[in-house]
């Protein structure tokens, strides 16, 4: 499914019922997931209606899914040329950002 012309509330009622369906797929009952991430079941519940939750409920209700790799690919830099590739390598070596002078 291509996200790109979806508003945000659209993405997130979409990934949350794919969280949903995977909790269903793999047999759990809300109380169940609830209890292997560590988190309630309304929390589970409000995740699974796209209420809002915070990051790290869906980062441990992914694990418990088996999604970790999916949460690795989510903010990849995108290469789409050799240029790109020297860019990544380029900016990974600096540490620092210089502060601007106010004087400028």
């Amino acid at each position: 499914m291509d996200l790109n012309f979806k508003k945000p509330d659209e993405i997130v009622k979409t990934l949350c019922e794919r969280l949903r369906q995977e909790r269903i797929r793999r047999q759990f009952t809300q109380a169940e997931l609830a209890q292997r991430a560590g988190v309630g079941v309304n929390t589970v519940s409000n995740l699974e209606a796209g209420r809002n939750v915070g990051f790290e409920v869906v980062v441990r209700v992914a694990m418990v899914l088996g999604l970790t790799p999916e949460l690795e690919n989510l903010f990849l830099p995108q290469l789409d040329s050799l240029d790109d590739l020297r860019r990544l390598e380029a900016s990974a070596s600096r540490q620092r950002i210089r502060k601007r002078s106010h004087n400028a």
